[in-house]
């Protein structure tokens, strides 16, 4: 585990977090597995006791210490390996939603990656019914909308990606709330072109284009990206301040970046905070959306990105709150939903110095 919180050590830092801590906000890039907190780990791992991962929470914080990106999808698999039931898909979809709640998150849309649970023996209409069951009890009872998108695990080749784009497509599986279609995994070795095909069927069926590029690998990930898959967004992108070039493109094209300061800090795709790249972006226009990728195995959690972000950037509230209303900007919620939540973050904005 990594700490990159940022200590309150004065009003003006305490302040800002509990603004922050009350800010609502949308997230566009956090995954399904990597969102259980320990205790939800803790649950699984004794539900399923042949697993190597520990059951005792206190024995996470090392098991989730990570030495590289390859390391980091080493331990990221072994808590898939917990999902082995529907019952688990959905109790852990609807505790992913509750911790999000908390955070006033009011909107997200959550990486899944059902290839996954079906290799493991899920059956894919189970998986997608226990995943629907857990987005509309949750928007039921907490208020958080969530959306999906299916993820490539890029490890696992190309039979990944038939079995993502058909759950993805077709009818008999493709869940309601299904609105993207990404990659993710280890880039390298995994070049971004030979998913075209896959993409290319996702964005026919009405899918919008959203790989991780350019986290572990150089800016070439990031424009094959682009030009192969038709990104709208970007996943990471860490390595786009080295191509100046690259920036122009995304900020005339207003590509978002989907920034998560922490998990390239953990997984050693970044050296250190004040080396991350987040300060170039947003100086050549980029729009920068800020997230929390696998919050509970980074020791993070949405409101602490806000408060790092913050900090690297100079950030007051209103500059925090223009952050987060960036996120609903590049989201694929409908025009009506961006603005009710856009029109929320400025009245609490509003409201805050008389509090």
């Amino acid at each position: 585990m990594t700490d990159s919180s940022v200590p309150a050590t004065g009003t003006a830092d305490r302040d800002l977090r509990a603004f922050i801590a009350g800010l609502p906000k949308a997230e566009l890039h956090v995954h399904h597995v990597g969102s259980a907190s320990p205790r939800i780990v803790s649950e699984l791992a004794a539900r399923h006791p042949d697993s190597r991962v520990p059951s005792d929470p206190e024995a996470l914080a090392d098991y989730f210490t990570f030495t590289d990106f390859a390391h980091f999808i080493e331990v990221y698999l072994s808590v898939v390996d917990l999902i082995r039931t529907p019952e688990d898909v959905r109790l852990l979809t609807y505790e992913v939603a509750r911790d999000m709640a908390r955070q006033q998150v009011r909107y997200a849309e959550l990486t899944l990656t059902p290839f996954s649970s079906t290799r493991r023996g899920i059956d894919p209409r189970a998986f997608m019914d226990a995943i629907e069951d857990a987005r509309k009890t949750a928007e039921a009872e907490f208020g958080t909308v969530l959306r999906w998108c299916f993820d490539i695990p890029g490890e696992a080749g190309l039979e990944s990606a038939e079995e993502t784009v058909r759950l993805a497509t077709d009818d008999r599986f493709r869940p309601e709330g299904l609105v993207s279609f990404g990659l993710g995994g280890p880039e390298i070795g995994v070049p971004r072109p030979q998913f075209k095909p896959y993409f290319d069927r996702a964005i026919a069926a009405g899918l919008h284009s959203v790989p991780h590029a350019g986290e572990t690998t150089g800016p070439e990930t990031v424009w094959d990206a682009l030009t192969e898959l038709r990104a709208e967004r970007i996943g990471h992108g860490t390595s786009s301040a080295r191509d100046p070039k690259l920036l122009a493109h995304l900020a005339e094209h207003r590509v978002p970046l989907e920034v998560c300061p922490t998990s390239n800090i953990a997984t050693r795709a970044v050296r250190t905070l004040e080396e991350h790249p987040v300060k170039e972006f947003t100086r050549a226009g980029v729009l920068v959306t800020i997230n929390s990728d696998d919050p509970p195995m980074f020791g993070t959690d949405l409101n602490n990105e806000y408060a790092v972000a913050a900090r690297l950037l100079d950030l007051d509230e209103r500059g925090v709150a223009e952050l987060a209303k960036n996120a609903v900007e590049a989201s694929f919620l409908d025009a009506a939903g961006k603005a009710r939540i856009t029109a929320e973050i400025d009245t609490y904005t509003a409201a805050w110095p008389a509090r």
